[in-house]
Formats: structure tokens, C-alpha cells, sequence
């Protein structure tokens, strides 16, 4: 048979399976057995309680609920596995413990219903750990096929539209998830421990600042004004740190209009914190120790798989400068290049691709991130960044060119991003119009003069640390996953029938 000959088939196939369904449904309200009346089901159990907790449970009564993911009719006597949050149990169904009409209805189930199942918890002849029903009840009705009974699940792009499918089907999945949520738990409960407060800050600015990017534009109809979804925490956490509020920190989406690949996502979840009275020295002590809770908190360990690496989280984390780690990796010691002219002769001779405006400290950062960043695999902090690309950091005071930074480099991937902050308002003021100049030389990515910003700096901030962490960068790491849609539930997605356009 033609494949397209064999596709109009199966669709046909599938079509009456789907009316099948709708039939089934219509012959329950009929029968006054509507199975969406049921508001509530009294569990007492999950699956892995259960088999967790066998010894204390056989012989007891339990009540689970959860979606049917396989079933066996036999006569009198049915088996079928019951998928919960945690896991699966199976469940045995007997005409003589549910009753006939009972066990009639059972036999009509169908693949993905969603049932509750009273009973005694049992073990059967092949060892298996059950539940002995005495009571079957159909909680929600499933019209739909799920995927395996025909293509399977394995299109990419279907699993992150449909990732309420991709979770029933692909238990890993969940488990990453459920991992994600115990992670972010596990950062709260550090900071707070390390007396941090949590705070939250507006997603609509009207200056989108505090990173290099691109930002989403919208309007305000109720105050006629053009806002932005905000690209970073910073600025106004730093506002409350000048308010008096010594640690901080959220945690909380921002986005970024620029590109979708395996390690960015135009909305992503970020957290940052600024603590007075420290320096980017104290970031870096706060982050490895963070990193290295959350991995024994939710992992039990500090060594991490992570593809074809093992990620040693409990060693001290590396240090070395940008200059260093360019000079090591591609053999040029920019404290040696006297100005910008003859850092881009250099860069044309290592084939490093810069822009006319570029100067020395971004032609630097450009030779870090063509040379030296795939080889940072276990854990590194990368220092004293020059100021060109920091427009809100502090100088270092021995080398005024380069400022006190820090990014951490975890598998050749920047995790976090940190600053001695800068709270000199003079020179924030020259910062943001170089940001400006840049800007109209054609970087849509720098940043613009904050005049409310910068009044609060006038009435005074202490120095202060601060950190940016991408959460999912994080979360990839410690769940092992290769694409940072693959810890995001519901991933940013062109819309269907725009592909082509």
C-alpha cells in the first residue's frame, strides 16, 4: 500500500476510535453515569507509598487514582496499571469483588481514562505489588488517542506543544520536572537560611536595563505609554538595596528578544540577589556553596552526570581571569595589546570577527568566547571582565580598564554572572552614556540612561554584591538535560500554520 494510501487509513482508523469514545461517553450520561460529576475522590495512597511501604501495607486498605495506561481482560478477572504522579501500580479487578455491572463498565474503559480504585493492597502469584479492587470508579472520560497507540511520541516539536502528553507518556519527563520544582525549593530555603528576603519587581519598565539585550516592546492603554517586559532583576533590586533592605533576591521570568537555541529561550526564569557590605569575592563564595547544597539537597551528591561529563560540584570551583583564560586557550596576552587598533589587527589575524565600534576590552571578550569557553568544563569562575562590556560594575582600582566581575562556567556554558556593583553615580552616569553612543552606533543591546536609577545611587549605595543565575541553565545541569526547552514546561513555540510564512 502507497505510504499515503496507508496515512488516509490510519486517519480513518483513528476517526472511528475517537467516535467510539464520544459513543461510550454518551451511553454513560445516558445511563446516569456521567463521569465528569464526580468532583472529588478521597485519596489515601500513591503508588510508590505503596510499594515503598509494602510490609506495613499488605492486607490494608488503600484508595489510588490515577490515569489507565494498559489493561488486560480476562473473563471474570482484569488487570490494569494505573499511573499516578510518582509512578504506576497495577491494579487486579475481579467481576466478584466490584460487582457484575460494575465489572461490565470496567471492561469498557478505555486507554488514558482516568479512574479511582479502591482496595487491599496484595502481591500476586509473579511477585508483583497490587492493589485487590473492590471498587472501580471512572472519574473522566478520555476522548482522545494517546500517542503510542499510533505514532508514538517521539516527534520533538509535539512533545513541547503538547507537554501534557509528553508527561503522561515519558515518565522521565516528569521526574525532571518534579526535580525543577525541588531545585527552586532548595534555593529558597538557602537564601533564606543565609538571610536573604524575597522580593518581587515589575515585569512592565519603561527601561528595560541591567543586561544586554534586545527587549520585547508593548503599550500601556490605561496610562498611553510604550513600556517593556523587563530583560534582567537589577536595577530595581538594587533600588531596595539603597533602601536599606540588605539582602535580596527573586525569583521570576524575564525576557529577551533574540534567539531560540539549546541554551537560550526568549522567556526564561532568572533569579538575582544583592547583598550590602560584600564584593564579587562573596558571590563567589555564595555560589559555590549554593551550587553545592542544591546538588546534595536534590541530588544526594556533588558529582553530576552531564552528557558524556561528570560535573564535580563538591571540589573548589576554578578561578582564572578573562585575560588568563585567552591567553592560555588562544595564545594572546591582551595586557600586552596597548589600544584597540592593534587588537583588531590581532583578531584579523586569528580570523576573530568584531565590529568597527568594538574596542580593546570587546575584542577581548570576543577572543573568551571564540577560544577559551568550550574548554571551562568543571567548574570556573572567569574574573575581571573588561569594563567595555560591564557598563554597571565597579572598576577594579589597580586596573581601571577591567572590572570586578565574575561569570561561572559550568561544561563550557555560562551559568551565573556577578559584580562588585558599581555605586558611584558620576561614573554610572558616564557609563550609560557610553551605553548610549553604543547604541546609536548600532548595539541594540546597550543599555539606557535610568534617571531613577541613578537619583537613587545619588541618595547612596553601600557596596554591594550581586548575582544573576539562569535557573534553567541550573536545572539543565543537575536533571542532565541537552536543551534548555527540555526543563521548561511550556517552551516558546512559533504558533502552528506560521512555519511556512
Amino acid at each position: 500500500m502507497a505510504e499515503g494510501q496507508n496515512a488516509k487509513v490510519q486517519e480513518q482508523d483513528l476517526n472511528q476510535l475517537l467516535q467510539v469514545r464520544r459513543e461510550k461517553l454518551a451511553g454513560l450520561q445516558e445511563a446516569g453515569k456521567d463521569p465528569f460529576r464526580h468532583t472529588k475522590y478521597d485519596v489515601t495512597h500513591h503508588s510508590t507509598d505503596i510499594k515503598e511501604n509494602y510490609a506495613q501495607l499488605e492486607g490494608k486498605s488503600v484508595r489510588v487514582a490515577g490515569r489507565i495506561m494498559s489493561k488486560r481482560v480476562m473473563g471474570k478477572a482484569s488487570f490494569c496499571n494505573i499511573q499516578d504522579l510518582p509512578g504506576n501500580i497495577q491494579c487486579y479487578v475481579a467481576r466478584d469483588s466490584i460487582g457484575e455491572d460494575s465489572y461490565k463498565d470496567f471492561k469498557k474503559y478505555d486507554i488514558g481514562d482516568i479512574v479511582g480504585v479502591a482496595g487491599e493492597v496484595f502481591t500476586t502469584q509473579t511477585g508483583e505489588i497490587s492493589v485487590h479492587a473492590s471498587e472501580v470508579i471512572l472519574l473522566s472520560k478520555s476522548l482522545q488517542i494517546l500517542p503510542e497507540k499510533f505514532h508514538g511520541l517521539t516527534n520533538t516539536d509535539l512533545r513541547y506543544r503538547q507537554r501534557y502528553t509528553d508527561l503522561i507518556m515519558n515518565q522521565e519527563v516528569k521526574e525532571t520536572f518534579i526535580k525543577r520544582s525541588k531545585i527552586i525549593s532548595a534555593i529558597r530555603r538557602f537564601l533564606g537560611d543565609e538571610g536573604f528576603l524575597e522580593v518581587e519587581t515589575p515585569m512592565l519598565v519603561a527601561n528595560a536595563g541591567g543586561a544586554a539585550a534586545r527587549p520585547f516592546m508593548t503599550h500601556y492603554n490605561a496610562l498611553d505609554e510604550d513600556v517593556k517586559l523587563r530583560i534582567s532583576l537589577e536595577l530595581y533590586l538594587k533600588r531596595l538595596i539603597v533602601g536599606g533592605m540588605e539582602r535580596v533576591f527573586e525569583i521570576g521570568r524575564v525576557f529577551r528578544n533574540e534567539g531560540i537555541d539549546t541554551r537560550h529561550s526568549p522567556e526564561f526564569t532568572m533569579m538575582e540577589l544583592y547583598q550590602a557590605y560584600t564584593d564579587y569575592y562573596g558571590m563567589m563564595d555564595l555560589t559555590e556553596r549554593m551550587f553545592r547544597h542544591v546538588a546534595e539537597e536534590v541530588c544526594g551528591t556533588t558529582l553530576i552526570p552531564y552528557g558524556e561529563q561528570t560535573i564535580d560540584l563538591g571540589k573548589p570551583f576554578g578561578r582564572i581571569t578573562m585575560t588568563e583564560a585567552v591567553k592560555e586557550y588562544a595564545g594572546v596576552d591582551f595586557d600586552q595589546i596597548p589600544d584597540a587598533g592593534a587588537a583588531k589587527k590581532i583578531a584579523d589575524e586569528k580570523g576573530v570577527h568584531y565590529e568597527e565600534r568594538h574596542g580593546k576590552g570587546d575584542i577581548l571578550n570576543l577572543f573568551f568566547e571564540e577560544f577559551a569557553e568550550e574548554h571551562l568544563i568543571q567548574p570556573t569562575f572567569v574574573m575581571d571582565h573588561p569594563v567595555e562590556i560591564s557598563p554597571l560594575t565597579k572598576k577594579k582600582p589597580d586596573k581601571p580598564d577591567y572590572v570586578e566581575r565574575f561569570e561561572l562556567f559550568i561544561n563550557g556554558q555560562e551559568m551565573c554572572n556577578a559584580y562588585s556593583e558599581l555605586n558611584d553615580p558620576i561614573d554610572q552616569r558616564e557609563r550609560f552614556a557610553a551605553q548610549e553612543a553604543a547604541f546609536a552606533a548600532g548595539d541594540e543591546e546597550a543599555n539606557h540612561t535610568d534617571e531613577d536609577f541613578l537619583n537613587a545611587l545619588e541618595i547612596g549605595m553601600p557596596p554591594t554584591g550581586g548575582i544573576g543565575y539562569g535557573i534553567d541553565r541550573l536545572i539543565m545541569l543537575l536533571t542532565n538535560s541537552s536543551s534548555i526547552r527540555d526543563v521548561i514546561l511550556f517552551p516558546t513555540m512559533k504558533t502552528l500554520g506560521k512555519e511556512s510564512q
